[in-house]
């Protein structure tokens, strides 16, 4: 086996992740992000640019309050302004005053920017890159150069294009960074251009690619085989326009598949969870077919799928789930087969014969083609998989119900009121509640019948509530799937109704959602 190499990863999660169309990271989150990364391993954050906002200018102060483990902060800026030197530059003030480690500048690396945005001879150009790196240098950071739309300038005039990284590489700094600003760049192009660059300079390389094509991952892992040491991204993607190359998707590849050392391998089983605590940070949901940290990365639906895996898992995954701290699942639907009910069945606790096997996939299949889907709504499944085995006897018995909504007509405030009538054996209960909306009413209505009978009703929850239309050509006569989910202290589950009435719909889903946590409490 070939000898690991050494992958030193840098992450630009709090400067360019928070270049994304609605994020905005609290000075809390930016410290909170940071301490997980350096817990994580990673080696060096850019925690923003100093000279662009207080804002950033403060957190490079709050940073100091941080008792990090092994990272090392970095500060990004570009090079100095046209007509002054280094020292006369208040954007370099700024970013020594911050104190750094180190210091990320970004330079024009294509002619094209340079006649066209500075304006300024290529020479000129050089001699900003040079003297802007030889300052900082002076100044005892380690310095990275950005060489901004290297791959574009390189296919434009790869000479000058050259020039940029030697003018950055003679003036001392540490590594070179090519970038791919536009993010158009295809892997094999990034390979090949890496390699001459290689051929060129001594200077350690890094890569730096956005995803407008969909390839960052790859432009970056082709880097790597090219012989960059240093790989730039941002947890989950995050980042202007279509975002960077993901850093939890290239750790994983570079230390599973390629060989490589990132970060230590201890902490490759947190990946995912990490993914998923910036996501939260982020206020954006993670996407569920996130390569290795999404929800949906080892989740099995098709039947055929399904019993492969059962028999061994490497029949349809490609790393082991739990090495990046993610967890196989097993969906069920009119897709699935034995092996995927089954598995869904050991995890609720109940055993099956074969017969019953398939007398469960039978009614999910019929219940599917009937308009239902239980891969989102497990609570809604196992409560199925008790009425098919005969092991489900209800709580409560409906035996009416009225919803009335009113809109007064001078404020033009709408209210929805409930009344419902339930038994329970020998008792019946009848009372009414009012709500934010007629199934918010309903779900009042319920509780206030039931609680007193049944007080762990009490710690529950509606904590979610889709509605999705059947069959849109139908109009408003087409049937609807309501989604519900609820939680109580110690979990949560999902549940779903079918109908052509919202609000059957609606009761039918929070009939499952009750029943389900009557079922729990009485079966521990």
């Amino acid at each position: 086996m070939a000898k690991k190499r050494t992958i030193t990863i840098y992450d630009t999660t709090l400067r360019d992740g928070a270049q994304t169309k609605g994020i905005t990271f609290s000075p809390e989150d930016k410290l909170r992000i940071t301490a997980e990364l350096d817990s994580m391993g990673v080696p060096y954050i850019e925690a923003g640019w100093p000279s662009a906002n207080p804002k950033d200018l403060k957190f490079y102060e709050d940073i100091k309050t941080l008792k990090l483990k092994q990272a090392r902060i970095v500060a990004f800026g570009s090079t100095h302004r046209p007509g002054l030197t280094p020292a006369r530059d208040p954007a370099f003030k700024s970013l020594l005053r911050v104190e750094p480690a180190a210091a990320c500048i970004v330079g024009k690396a294509s002619s094209l920017h340079v006649r066209d945005v500075l304006r300024i001879s290529f020479d000129d150009n050089l001699r900003l890159i040079s003297n802007t790196i030889h300052y900082l240098k002076n100044k005892g950071l380690e310095v990275f150069f950005d060489a901004e739309h290297f791959f574009d300038g390189f296919f434009l005039n790869p000479e000058y294009a050259l020039q940029s990284l030697g003018a950055a590489a003679d003036a001392g700094a540490d590594a070179l960074v090519l970038c791919d600003t536009n993010g158009g760049t295809l892997p094999w192009d990034i390979e090949d251009v890496v390699r001459r660059v290689r051929e060129r300079l001594d200077t350690p390389i890094g890569i730096h690619v956005h995803n407008d094509a969909g390839a960052a991952m790859a432009g970056s892992l082709a880097a790597v085989r090219a012989g960059a040491t240093q790989v730039q991204g941002t947890i989950n993607g995050y980042g202007e326009r279509c975002g960077n190359a993901d850093l939890c998707a290239i750790i994983a590849n570079l230390s599973l598949k390629m060989n490589c050392e990132t970060i230590p391998r201890r902490n490759l089983a947190r990946l995912a969870p990490f993914a998923r605590f910036v996501s939260e940070l982020a206020n954006r949901p993670l996407p569920p077919n996130r390569p290795f940290t999404g929800a949906s990365a080892f989740t099995h639906k098709a039947g055929f799928h399904a019993d492969a895996v059962r028999k061994n898992p490497a029949t349809y995954e490609h790393v082991p789930p739990e090495s990046v701290g993610n967890v196989r699942d097993m969906l069920v639907s009119d897709q699935s087969g034995k092996a995927n009910v089954m598995t869904m069945c050991e995890r609720l606790g109940v055993k099956l014969g074969a017969a019953d096997v398939k007398k469960v996939l039978a009614r999910l299949k019929d219940a599917e083609f009937g308009g239902y889907q239980y891969d989102g709504a497990e609570g809604s499944f196992e409560i199925l998989v008790h009425k098919t085995l005969g092991t489900f006897k209800p709580f409560f018995e409906l035996e009416g119900l009225r919803i009335v909504v009113t809109k007064r007509r001078r404020t033009g405030e709408s209210f929805s009121e409930a009344s419902i009538a339930v038994r329970m054996g020998d008792k019946r209960e009848f009372t009414a509640a009012e709500g934010d909306g007629p199934v918010n009413a309903l779900d009042n209505a319920l509780r206030k019948a039931l609680e007193p009978m049944f007080p762990c009703l009490e710690d529950v929850r509606l904590t979610d509530y889709k509605v999705r239309v059947l069959d849109e050509r139908e109009g408003t006569a087409a049937g609807v799937r309501v989604l519900i989910t609820s939680r109580d202290k110690t979990s949560s589950w999902s549940t779903v109704g079918v109908s052509e009435n919202v609000i059957e719909a609606s009761w039918i889903a929070l009939v499952d959602s009750i029943e389900l946590k009557l079922l729990r409490e009485t079966s521990k």
